[in-house]
């Protein structure tokens, strides 16, 4: 076999390779959700993110989309900021306990490493913090409130 046709060869059984062990991990990830309490998982990982969901539950069991930059957002009141997403999917909480004060609301100025609230992930408290310094300019979410992957939580100007 000539050399050309036998690295064409030998790429293309790469490329097998590869996407057979992708299924795999899928699959893997798919066993999981089905067995867990959770309708739907969200994984990040090399710029690549992926969306499982439990049949019936909002639409596709998998789907698959580039990972979601920040978006410049132009608040009403001409003021500009960035919108602060949420990093993982859960249940948002502004305090660290229902009778506590919000860590941030409106005209809250905030430092890189502040902590913005609180998102409950399978039974896990993860603190979201501040990834820029600014005027918190609006709150996008409510306490108790479900959050998507992505989904702007803040405007930070």
């Amino acid at each position: 076999m000539a050399q050309k046709e036998l690295t064409k060869v030998n790429k293309s059984n790469h490329f097998q390779q590869d996407l057979n062990g992708f299924i795999e991990v899928l699959s893997q990830f798919e066993a999981w959700l089905m067995k867990s309490g959770l309708e739907e998982l969200e994984i990040t990982h090399e710029g690549r993110h992926i969306r499982l969901k439990k049949p019936g539950v909002g639409g596709v069991m998998m789907a698959a989309a580039p990972a979601p930059a920040g978006a410049a957002v132009v608040p009403q009141a001409a003021e500009v900021g960035e919108a602060f997403k949420a990093p993982l999917v859960g249940t948002f909480y502004a305090a660290n306990s229902p009778d506590a004060a919000p860590y941030v609301q409106v005209g809250t100025e905030v430092k890189v490493g502040q902590v913005l609230g609180i998102i409950e992930a399978m039974k896990t408290m993860n603190q979201i913090t501040a990834d820029r310094a600014g005027k918190v300019l609006k709150v996008l979410i409510q306490n108790g409130q479900p959050v998507e992957f992505g989904q702007p939580l803040f405007i930070i100007g």
